[in-house]
């Protein structure tokens, strides 16, 4: 277990990472804040090099990514080049790849391939996890495609990277999610959701909202987290109403008050 366990996502910065030098200055402005990691997703042409140099200067670890459906697929020998030069053991998958989200057998497949893929990182030193969204509380004959995707795959290869806000937007309960992946998800993806007016009163917009501003249940889900072993907890926020280094700023304080580092 690190000693330090909150990871900035960097798809919530995703407008600010596009060059080499906003690389660098976003970086700068995160470790300012106080994290002292990130998940390197949705940033621009930068070298490998250039990331990890980047990242070295500013103190900070990268402690997971997400990567493509086709480069896994394709160039899975480079992703495990990339992440050992980045001293990065966590790679995820950032959604379902649309053509094994049509039922029951398409979540086999993709349990399966993912698998694959799995073990092969596996093998390299490396894990895989897949991150939700809320498509996958569909379900195919009384099962949610996630339990299917869970259920119809070796835990040690295809791992859990949950996201609290799309669990509680597919129906579901995160705590309870967080519960039944012990010791299968080294990452969790904290995200809150909040209420706000919609244009008929009484039917209101869901919206991202910084970690304790809105209404997830983090009295449970924390604790939830650190039962089932989370060495990782990355704060994303898909749509920030604010700046989103003052969201990524809120969501710190507030953990860190929670006791996380």
């Amino acid at each position: 277990m690190p000693a330090f366990q909150l990871a900035a996502q960097l798809y919530t910065l995703r407008d600010f990472t596009k060059t080499r030098a906003d690389f660098a200055e976003t970086l700068r402005k995160v470790r300012a804040i106080g994290y002292r990691a990130v998940q390197v997703s949705a940033i621009g042409a930068i070298s490998d090099a250039d990331v990890k140099a980047i990242a070295d200067d500013n103190g900070l670890t990268i402690c997971a990514t997400h990567v493509g459906y086709e480069q896994l697929r394709d160039d899975l020998d480079a992703v495990i080049a990339q992440h050992q030069l980045w001293q990065c053991q966590h790679v995820a998958i950032g959604s379902m790849p649309a053509e094994f989200r049509s039922g029951a057998d398409s979540y086999r497949r993709f349990a399966e391939i993912g698998a694959g893929i799995g073990e092969k990182l596996a093998a390299a030193g490396l894990s895989f996890s897949y991150h939700n969204h809320s498509f996958e509380f569909i379900n195919y004959g009384g099962r949610a495609g996630l339990d299917i995707l869970y259920a119809e795959s070796d835990p040690r290869f295809l791992q859990a990277e949950l996201d609290t806000y799309w669990i509680q937007h597919g129906g579901a309960d995160p705590s309870q999610w967080i519960a039944r992946m012990t010791g299968r998800m080294p990452i969790v993806h904290l995200k809150d959701m909040a209420l706000q007016a919609g244009e008929q009163t009484n039917r209101p917009v869901q919206v991202f909202a910084e970690i304790g501003e809105g209404n997830l249940n983090w009295d449970a889900i924390l604790p939830a987290c650190a039962a089932a072993g989370v060495q990782w907890y990355a704060v994303e926020q898909d749509i920030c109403q604010r700046d989103p280094f003052e969201s990524l700023a809120i969501s710190y304080r507030f953990l860190q008050a929670r006791g996380l580092s």
